[in-house]
């Protein structure tokens, strides 16, 4: 196996022969062009629709912007058709993405937008009044700006923008001068080819952000050869249960997480339809979607999938087409599996992937399902569990779990220090995640890395909120743990040090709700007069975790 990371795709799972995402997304949309790719609030694109509008963005931005193939292009959209058209279009001329949060404030996108160097950005409108505060401030100098309805027909989608904007209040007043309306971009470029610029399978794709265990934001370096090679590796997997699996995709996870990035172009290789949903979290308006589509899978997580078994809307639906459920993001617990298939008669398939790993790791696969493992390593995926003194731990010993594979991250954006630090010597990922091999050879995950807060599929680095807190002026020092939630797996709990002793924690939560995404929001503060620490002043966490629950 070589450990060139990122810069090669395993010949057994490629007959294609694909050397990058462009080679995947011209085969699809050349084979498939009728059927449709993708839909959202009722507008289905067809892969011919694909194809000739990311053709158009990437004509756009070689003929109207100072971009060059390797500078970073962020996009901040949720679940729109818009998104694949983006991502592609930016692809096709030589760009970078970056996947970036639609739920960050202001603090978060500064950060990420100059830590990735990011030069351009889509956003959809009701994010813009974020961007403008802090645009100033970024090397950002193009900026696409799109509505809910851009893409549908005349009455459909004055209908939609006008009720977003202005029924809704779902989009403050910005102002960016230097806007660029999508629409009217696409549109201007539709039926041109852009001028092909050469792209390797070691050339980097994404830039996905992650926080890493120190809580530092860092973007995790994920090549063609990385994607590509996980795609591969997932379809090998998941198309063993039913060559129909992806006809119709429920997809309400949103695509700038690299969960629902990475399925989707599953899906997409395999010629399927993907039904984005753009609000999961609105359960009736989410089965009402579902009513309207015979679903053949479902990709979800273990909050989806309770809160939906707990709507009586949903368990009227017709499962009958349904093949095949996929869960990752958070642990699945024993109780939603079983809830799941008693609802819908279909197993889920639980994964475990990382950021750095685009993302599986390991899936259960279709058929031979055991709840409460992760199963086995994916194809070309060599997985080592060491103990502490770093030897290879035999089966049911438990360790650190370790991944080498084409999928595995080059490194840390412009982080050589972090990147060195997250491999062993000989090329392994050291996942931080601590894991057992079963005598079968599953994997089942123990415990994960230390600290890291999971808050429905989202990682919550405690590093991150502490700084933001003890930044404000009454606060002398605190610490965040996660504690067990029925409904998200986990939230955020948080230990203050005041200085002001009336300090409230109303005060705590507001200055959160400024600075941090909304998952990101402690759920209860805890005054104390002081926080445990070891002799060498560090803060014990475990011994917080263990009073706070």
């Amino acid at each position: 196996m070589s450990d060139a990371r990122g810069t090669w795709i395993p010949e057994e799972l490629n007959p294609e022969g694909y050397k990058t995402i462009l080679d995947v997304v011209a085969s699809v949309c050349q084979r498939y062009a009728e059927r449709p790719a993708f839909t959202s609030f009722g507008r289905t694109l067809t892969y011919g629709e694909l194809d000739r509008l990311s053709d158009a963005f990437a004509v756009y931005i070689q003929e109207e912007t100072d971009l060059q193939p390797g500078d970073r292009l962020a996009i901040q959209l949720p679940n729109l058709i818009q998104y694949p058209i983006v991502l592609f279009g930016a692809l096709r001329a030589g760009l970078v993405v970056v996947n970036t949060n639609p739920l960050y404030t202001p603090r978060e996108l500064e950060h990420q937008f100059n830590d990735s160097g990011a030069k351009a950005l889509v956003i959809h409108a009701s994010m813009a009044h974020n961007a403008e505060k802090i645009i100033d401030k970024t090397q950002i100098k193009h900026i696409f700006v799109t509505q809910v309805g851009d893409l549908h027909g005349f009455i459909k989608r004055t209908l939609l923008n006008t009720a977003i904007k202005y029924i809704k209040k779902m989009e403050p007043d910005y102002n960016l001068p230097m806007e660029i309306a999508l629409r009217a971009a696409l549109l201007s470029r539709v039926g041109r080819k852009p001028t092909p610029v050469p792209v390797q399978t070691k050339d980097v794709a994404v830039l996905q952000y992650t926080g890493g265990t120190t809580g530092v934001s860092k973007g995790a370096i994920l090549t063609h050869g990385n994607l590509v090679s996980n795609m591969l590796q997932g379809r090998e997997l998941i198309s063993r249960g039913d060559s129909h699996w992806a006809d119709t995709a429920i997809s309400p996870l949103p695509l700038y997480h690299i969960y629902a990035f990475t399925l989707s172009q599953v899906v997409m290789e395999t010629g399927g339809h993907s039904v984005l949903i753009a609000n999961p979290r609105d359960i009736p308006g989410f089965v009402k979607e579902m009513k309207r589509w015979n679903m053949t899978s479902f990709m979800g997580l273990n909050t989806l999938f309770v809160a939906l078994c707990n709507n009586d809307d949903f368990k009227t639906l017709d499962f009958g087409q349904l093949k095949v459920t996929i869960s990752g993001g958070m642990a699945l617990t024993n109780a939603a599996a079983d809830q799941w298939k008693t609802v819908t008669g279909c197993e889920i398939m639980e994964g475990y992937g990382l950021t750095e790993t685009s993302p599986a790791v390991a899936i259960n696969p279709p058929g031979n399902v055991c709840i409460g493992t992760i199963g086995w390593p994916l194809k070309a995926t060599d997985v080592r569990i060491i103990d502490t003194y770093g030897a290879a731990a035999p089966a049911g010993v438990v360790g650190e779990l370790c991944v080498k594979g084409p999928q595995v991250m080059q490194g840390y954006w412009q982080r050589e220090r972090e990147t060195k630090a997250s491999f062993t010597d000989d090329g392994y990922l050291i996942t931080g995640d601590i894991a057992v091999r079963d005598e079968d050879g599953r994997l089942r995950i123990v415990d994960r890395a230390k600290d890291l807060i999971i808050v429905s599929g989202f990682n919550v680095y405690p590093n991150e909120i502490e700084d933001v807190v003890t930044s404000h002026p009454d606060v002398i020092e605190c610490a965040a743990i996660g504690v067990k939630d029925e409904r998200s797996g986990e939230v955020p709990k948080l230990f203050v040090v005041r200085k002001d002793p009336l300090l409230t924690e109303k005060t705590v939560i507001k200055w959160c709700k400024e600075n941090l995404t909304n998952y990101k929001i402690p759920k209860s503060v805890i005054f104390v007069d002081d926080l445990p620490k070891s002799n060498v002043g560090k803060v014990l966490r475990r011994m917080l975790k263990n009073d706070g629950e």
